[in-house]
């Protein structure tokens, strides 16, 4: 506006907004008048500027107070004005700042008179923020969001969207600091007040509550100082949008608290999350970065499993997990109503993938599936549901065939998983000691009894007539890991009274067995062995073993066709894990465990 007329109409218009708001709410909100006597002192400012006067001209005579509803709009009174005269200058220069006046007496930007609608009650900002409509597939828009792990340094200075979790929120004089997390990776976000982020915004954004999922848009920029709390170090968004998606409701607990280490907790007195409340809350618990990447990594060793197998003509079964009988004999079954008839949950899928390989045709199969035991135990190991890695092949010769296929699958996995999780494997070390897992190449191979004869010589009293206890497993990993320098290792010709029935007796002494187990750290992850293949033999052991041939019935009668030697093995998925990363119990690598005493979530 550049002309007398149309400065005295803005001066009017503005006087006449003050009026209703004085009105309306009482004197001492002074929030929603401070920006627009503001605006209007820069208003008269540049009336003067362009007349050399005053505006309103000589104080006009005293007249009798009309009543409010006809009071004429000319702006504030005298002594409204000395009210805020304290704050005049300040805010003409803020005024002046956000382009609201000039030297050549410029009148007040867009952004400038948004600024103060919106402080005033306006709504020109009010699609900077606020909680997002529900999704609930409505629409689709051909708005593009990020991945925080995608940022880079050729994104600094664009705007982009980011949806993710509300981690930490710190708010500091007018603005807010937070730091956002997608899975394991984080950004740190800042929001301050200006002229296009209103004091209201700040305010919504400090309000936010933790684990709150945001979408937010916001300029890449480059830290002077790179921010060590987040992974991303080198870039930070500076957001000038936030809306909530899905607001936390209060948190049983930190995600910070539960992905504290015992070190550090030892040494600042701050709280950890003891491990039933955590699993309790476990989609809770399983948004800490630890946590994140132990299962990432589980993943990834069935990814390795599966990859293993099918570059080596394996093929992949699926088979069923209720049965009619006893998978490999027992009692440690869960038994189950099967309509009319009784029937359990397998405990493992050995007579099946026997079958597939050896009797059907396939020759090599491999399985990913859940394995089911009803053992009561409560140990550090043990689970009554986990996840088995099951392969079995036909062999020519020797199930020493089976073992160098197995010696690669583990090196092949320990291999990826130190090659293709460098990130998640720091991320298990902030919060769990992780020693490096020691193995050799090819893999230590030991007999049955040159175990027994380690542990004699270590003054460890141990029976080779006996399966060897969990505690003289321990001993002998130690021991093996002194000796030899690895931390994986085989052990080869059980005696037969300590395996199953279908287990091949060995041909040079029926007190040992053509089976095998394997170790890491000190604690069995594999059972296999060569499978008797022949039915005669097969219908023998299992009389020996106490099975009523009825319940084995069509398993035996898949021997009578023509059937392949045979070995292979049953790995615990979780174990592995757990072994691999030095981790104190199997509950850390299940993310839903079932034992004796859990059932939920």
């Amino acid at each position: 506006m550049s002309t007398v007329e149309e400065i005295t109409a803005a001066i009017n218009e503005k006087g006449e907004q003050i009026r209703v708001i004085k009105a309306e709410k009482p004197p001492t909100m002074k929030d929603d008048l401070a920006p627009l006597v503001a605006e209007l002192l820069a208003l008269k400012l540049q009336y003067s500027n362009l007349t050399g006067e005053q505006f309103g001209g000589a104080k006009p005579e005293k007249k009798e107070k009309a009543p409010a509803q006809e009071k004429k709009s000319e702006g504030p009174s005298k002594t409204e004005l000395n009210k805020l005269k304290k704050k005049e200058q300040k805010l003409a220069k803020r005024a002046e700042e956000r382009g609201a006046t000039g030297a050549d007496g410029a009148s007040a930007t867009p952004a400038s008179a948004s600024a103060s609608a919106a402080a005033s009650g306006d709504d020109t900002f009010a699609h900077l923020y606020g909680d997002a409509p529900m999704v609930r597939s409505e629409v689709m828009t051909e708005k593009v969001y990020f991945q925080i792990k995608d940022l880079g340094a050729d994104l600094a200075g664009q705007k982009i969207w980011l949806r993710a979790r509300v981690s930490t929120s710190r708010a500091v004089g007018k603005g807010v600091f937070f730091l956002f997390r997608q899975t394991v990776h984080s950004v740190q976000g800042v929001m301050f007040q200006g002229p296009e982020i209103p004091k209201a915004m700040v305010k919504y954004g400090c309000a936010i509550s933790l684990e709150s999922v945001v979408d937010i848009q916001a300029e890449v920029t480059v830290p002077e100082v790179p921010i060590q709390g987040a992974t991303v170090k080198n870039l930070e968004l500076s957001i000038v949008e936030i809306h909530i998606v899905s607001k936390s409701q209060e948190l049983p607990f930190l995600v910070e608290d539960a992905g504290r280490s015992a070190e550090s907790a030892a040494e600042t007195g701050l709280p950890v999350v003891n491990q039933d409340t955590a699993l309790n809350f476990r989609w809770v618990d399983t948004r800490t970065p630890a946590n994140q990447a132990i299962f990432r990594i589980q993943s990834g060793v069935c990814q390795l499993f599966r990859q293993y197998f099918l570059e080596r003509d394996f093929v992949e079964i699926h088979t069923p997990k209720l049965i009619g009988g006893a998978s490999e004999g027992g009692s440690n079954v869960f038994q189950l109503k099967y309509f009319n008839q009784p029937a359990c949950l397998a405990q493992s899928p050995q007579l099946y993938k026997q079958i597939a390989a050896a009797c059907g045709g396939f020759e090599r199969v491999f399985e990913i599936g859940p394995v089911f035991r009803a053992e009561d135990s409560n140990t550090h190991r043990h689970l009554c549901e986990f996840t088995g890695l099951d392969f079995e092949m036909a062999i020519y010769e020797h199930y020493y065939e089976v073992l160098d296929i197995m010696g690669g699958l583990f090196t092949y996995i320990f291999d990826g998983i130190a090659d293709k999780f460098k990130h998640e494997l720091n991320l298990i070390a902030q919060q769990y000691p992780v020693e490096p897992l020691k193995y050799l190449r090819p893999s230590l191979r030991l007999t049955f009894e040159e175990g027994i004869q380690m542990l004699n010589d270590a003054g460890i009293p141990a029976s080779a007539d006996e399966d060897i206890s969990t505690p003289n497993e321990k001993a002998l990993g130690k021991l093996v890991a002194e000796k030899y320098g690895t931390d994986f290792y085989m052990m080869d010709k059980y005696p037969q009274s300590a395996r199953p029935f279908y287990t091949m007796p060995d041909p040079e002494n029926p007190r040992w067995s053509n089976s095998y187990d394997l170790f890491i750290r000190g604690e069995e992850i594999v059972s296999g062995a060569q499978r008797i293949h022949d039915p005669e033999m097969l219908a023998q052991r299992a009389t020996a073993c106490g099975i009523p041939l009825s319940s084995i019935k069509s398993y035996l009668d898949a021997f009578k066709h023509g059937a392949l030697p045979h070995a292979g093995g049953g790995i615990g998925l979780e174990r592995v894990v757990m072994l691999y990363l030095g981790l104190k119990n199997i509950r850390k690598t299940s993310m839903f465990p079932r034992d004796p005493n859990r059932l939920a979530p």
